[in-house]
Order: structure tokens, then sequence, then C-alpha cells
């Protein structure tokens, strides 16, 4: 078998082009191997539609986190969901957690409402004040219907 230069350097650089995508892959998904530096955070919401696990958290429009992991309460019938935000981010702990949408079709993500209480949470902590996703589908069947708006008319 006989090997060409050519050969040789367009499969190198090839291979540099695939570690390079990877690395820029796993930048762009906050992805890194012995990521450390995050402390997690929960919160209780009545209704987590269009969040799932690696959904952003974001603070004044700021990613500050993701989802890391959500679960049904099988005795409040709510989702328990575990945040993970960034080290040095520190939240009011009379702040509030609320799932907003990005607009008619953009996705959601968990957004914080910061509080002015002079005290932070702690890693562990509970997000108390909280409230679910608006189903727009529900608010277009309430507007259709005509229960949601005035009735003296």
């Amino acid at each position: 078998m006989s090997e060409s230069t050519t050969e040789v350097l367009v499969g190198g650089a090839v291979l540099a082009v695939a570690i390079g995508f990877l690395v820029y892959a796993g930048q762009a998904t906050g992805f890194s191997i012995g990521k450390t530096g995050d402390y997690p955070l929960t919160a209780s919401f009545r209704s987590v539609e269009g969040v799932t696990v690696g959904t952003d958290v974001r603070l004044a429009g700021v990613k500050i986190g993701t989802v890391s992991d959500m679960t049904l309460n099988p005795v409040t019938f709510r989702a328990d969901m575990q945040l993970t935000v960034k080290d040095g981010i520190l939240i009011p702990d009379d702040s509030a957690a609320v799932i907003s949408s990005e607009g008619l079709l953009g996705g959601n993500f968990v957004e914080i409402y910061p509080g002015g209480s002079p005290d932070n949470f702690e890693p562990g902590d509970e997000i108390d004040d909280t409230q679910g996703a608006v189903s727009l589908i529900t608010l277009l069947m309430k507007y259709v219907s005509g229960s949601g708006g005035d009735s003296s008319q």
C-alpha cells in the first residue's frame, strides 16, 4: 500500500475540522466534561407545557442556567423541576420563576423575576413563587367561545 502525502494531509484536515465542530457544538450547547460551578434550585409548577430538560433558565433575557430534571409529584400532582444556575449569579430568595414564551411560534423557557430581598437562594433551595405555562390553545378557545370577553355588549 502506498500512501501519498496529499491523502494524509486531506485526512488530517478532515479530522481537524471534525474535532473543531465537536468542540464548537459542545460549547454552544453548554456541555463540558467535568463541569463545576453550577448550583441547583428546585421549583414546583402547575404546568410545564413546552419545557423540557435542557431548556434555558433566563434572568433579564440572559441565559443563567438550564432545566436539569423534571418529575411529576404524585402527592401534589404538580411538576417538580430542578434548575441548574451558573455559580456566581446570586438570586434573591423572594424571586419568582415563570414559564415564559418567546412568542407565538417560539419555544418556552423559565424566566426568573428577581425580588428585592437582601438574602439569596442557597444551593438546593426551592423557589416558592412560581407561575406555570399559559396554554395558547386554551386562551384561543376562551376567546372564540366568548367566555373570555366582556359580556355587557
